[in-house]
């Protein structure tokens, strides 16, 4: 999952950085809870040297709070271990909520010199909690209570706290609080150096994301993109105080703007930049980092007893294990493959033909000319359909206008409320009868300072426990800013991607839980996906779509048959899309599904991907994964590893759903609500499947995404 903003501002105006000691207490403004509306955290007052003094106070008091667990002569029960466990560590999620918003969306020097040190100390203390062999003695005494044999003596727990205790227990358990003082030692040692390199790979990858933009003087070299692109492309060279235009890079491998690029060694110069990210020496080289995390990651599997790191994580998942996961996307990417290659016929001979190019088609080639038989074929050209994709029209009149018919709640902007930069804005979410649900924050446009890709995370999640009755979430996308007096015009894939970040943040604002462990979106990984896949069908249902999609000059409404027709497109190039992604989510299992012989006997990281990819049958050169190694976020910094195998394993549950709105009348409130109340509101206070068999009546079936994905 850039570029400058229009007005480009230095960080201070988000957080002043400062080089004075650390703030005394009473200065602070992480050390008390926040006086803004939803318990937003006060951006106005924080400032950079806030952080260090408040995460070391967080984890003394965390550390205070787990000891008094630990002293209490009582007998283990849940009142006395689970609740004032969940209690603790209060002021270090609102500090790390927000540094780690910042580090991702606006890092400074000052923020990533913090963040890498931080980085194992962090890690260390959730290992001393996670790890601490009485605190797991007393949470097994509490579940061993709560699974008594004898109903006489099985403490009386509610479903959500007998969830909460076996997921408590399962995580220490799959963490290694079982293991000997001389393995705990190792793990703590393995922990502190991963988050070390995790850091570092998202610093150097960023960092080589930027030097790569491509620089253009010639307009000509520009041919085929429209006003909103260059106008764009124009402001990044200027906030860089460049002549001419600059083309920023993506996060994924394929840039959006190579279906409209008309002169090919520029579309060969973006896929080259693209691809060498994090692979072409120098200070920013990934590779060996990507190397040593492998090889970690397979010992600590093996000390935590696990074959390979793939099974340690898909132990505590809907999958169970990584022969799961390769039963379900194997099969699927031999015939993606077959249908890639399928395409790769017709791009080769439309190349040919009518560009007159003898040569095999490239990798850089493939979107333009595949934009080119979606055009000729469906005549759909989604590059031309920008000027129906105003932003605030797709926000107002189509993200939000949805989910008030779906849900019943309201949107209204509060410029009273400040986020963590000016480009942020905030909008308070309430129910139809005027209760408060929370705040959303949107972060729209890509700079410099932001890392790639889109995504949503919390700043605060509703808990009971705690008197948090509301939510605040934010969204991240990296949409070029055009010049001042320009509309922002979004790509059809920016469209959907909105719409998916906001199934993120419907479901962090409806969840509704007791227990701040189990709120929001903690649920397991490869289920995460789900809501917000789902949120994505409202994209080009038709009363939405005729609600939003209107010109920006003339107001003149999509035309529906062009609808109709990006429907009958819609398997056109799935061949390719299924590919890329399986060749990253499999590259990502292979990874780390190493032992850690195998993992100290890679030296390369290029040979170990081409074997790898030839091994699934997708090592075809014009269709490269999504993601590569040396820049692949999600499994070396993202919190993905071994796991993003998630977005398809989702989709089987995301198709099925679509099926069931469809059957019963698709953009009714009534639908809404139940999806609401037994997926979205329950958070992570069941397991997962559970909640999917009570909404759907049954298991999720597959054909419905086969068919999505043309591979039925």
């Amino acid at each position: 999952m850039t570029d400058a903003a229009s007005s480009p501002t230095p960080a201070s105006t988000a957080l002043a950085a400062t080089s004075s000691p650390a703030t005394p207490r009473s200065d602070n403004p992480f050390l008390v809870e926040s006086p803004l509306p939803y318990r937003l955290p006060p951006f106005a007052e924080i400032r950079e040297k806030h952080f260090e003094p408040a995460f070391e106070q967080g984890m003394l008091e965390q550390r205070r709070e787990v000891a008094a667990i630990l002293a209490d002569p009582a007998p283990p029960s849940f009142a006395s271990v689970l609740e004032p466990l969940e209690r603790s560590g209060r002021l270090l999620a609102r500090v790390a909520d927000v540094f780690f918003s910042l580090s991702s969306t606006d890092a400074t020097e000052t923020l990533t010199e913090l963040e890498e040190r931080l980085a194992p100390v962090l890690a260390a203390h959730h290992d001393a909690i996670l790890l601490d062999a009485e605190l797991y003695a007393r949470i097994a005494a509490v579940r061993d209570a709560a699974n008594a044999p004898s109903a006489a003596d099985r403490a009386a727990l509610d479903p959500e706290q007998r969830y909460l205790v076996e997921r408590h227990w399962i995580e220490m358990t799959v963490a290694g609080a079982g293991l000997d003082e001389a393995e705990k030692d190792e793990l703590r040692a393995l922990n502190a150096e991963l988050s070390t390199l995790t850091t570092r790979f998202e610093k150097d990858l960023l960092a080589d994301t930027n030097d790569l933009a491509v620089h253009v003087t010639d307009p000509a070299e520009l041919a085929g993109l429209g006003g909103g692109e260059l106008s764009a492309a124009a402001e990044a060279a200027a906030a860089r105080g460049l002549e001419g235009w600059l083309v920023t890079l993506v996060l994924p491998t394929g840039h959006p703007w190579l279906a409209s690029l008309e002169h090919r060694p520029t579309r060969q110069r973006l896929m080259a930049a693209s691809r060498s990210r994090g692979a072409r020496g120098g200070a920013h080289d990934t590779r060996a980092t990507v190397l040593r995390i492998a090889r970690l990651r397979a010992r600590r599997a093996e000390l935590l007893g696990f074959a390979n790191h793939a099974a340690a994580v898909t132990a505590d998942e809907t999958a169970g294990s990584p022969e799961a996961v390769a039963a379900m996307l194997e099969p699927l990417a031999r015939v993606a493959a077959r249908n890639a290659r399928a395409e790769q016929q017709e791009l080769d001979a439309l190349n040919a033909t009518e560009a007159g190019d003898p040569e095999t088609l490239e990798a850089a080639d493939w979107a333009f000319w595949s934009e080119r038989v979606r055009r000729e074929r469906y005549a759909v050209d989604t590059a031309a359909l920008r000027p129906w994709f105003e932003a605030e029209r797709v926000l107002q009149d189509g993200v939000f206008f949805a989910a008030s018919r779906l849900y019943g709640v309201s949107f209204t902007e509060r410029p009273d409320l400040r986020g963590y930069h000016p480009e942020v804005r905030v909008f308070e979410v309430r129910e139809e009868d005027g209760t408060p649900v929370g705040l959303y924050l949107l972060d729209l446009y890509t700079r410099d300072s932001k890392r790639g890709g889109a995504w949503m995370n919390s700043l605060v999640s509703a808990a009971e426990l705690l008197g948090e009755p509301t939510a605040v979430v934010v969204n991240n996308l990296n949409v070029p800013r055009p010049a001042p007096g320009s509309p922002t015009l979004l790509t059809f894939d920016e469209v959907s991607t909105l719409f998916h970040e906001f199934g993120h943040a419907l479901h962090g604002l409806f969840a509704r839980v007791r227990y701040p462990h189990l709120a929001g979106t903690n649920v397991y990984r490869d289920f995460v996906e789900f809501p917000s896949q789902v949120n994505e069908m409202w994209m080009l249902w038709p009363e939405v779509l005729e609600n939003y999609a209107r010109h920006y000059e003339t107001g003149e409404p999509i035309d529906p048959e062009v609808v109709e027709r990006i429907r009958a497109s819609e398997t056109w190039g799935e061949g390719f899309a299924t590919s890329e992604y399986l060749a990253a989510a499999l590259l990502d299992q292979a990874w780390h599904r190493l032992s850690p012989a195998e993992a100290e006997a890679v030296t390369s990281v290029e040979e170990f991907e081409a074997v790898a990819l030839a091994r699934v049958g997708l090592d075809n050169p014009a269709v490269p994964p999504r993601y590569a190694s040396s820049y692949f976020a999600h499994a070396f910094s993202g919190g993905y590893d071994a796991g993003y195998y998630s977005y398809i394993w989702s989709e089987v549950l995301d198709a099925d759903t679509v099926e069931w709105f469809r059957e019963n009348g698709g953009l009714r409130r009534e639908n809404g609500d139940r999806f609401r109340r037994l997926v979205l509101g329950v958070g992570g206070s069941k397991d997962p499947r559970e909640a999917y068999r009570e909404f759907r009546g049954r298991d999720a079936e597959p054909a419905p995404l086969l068919r999505r994905r043309g591979l039925d």
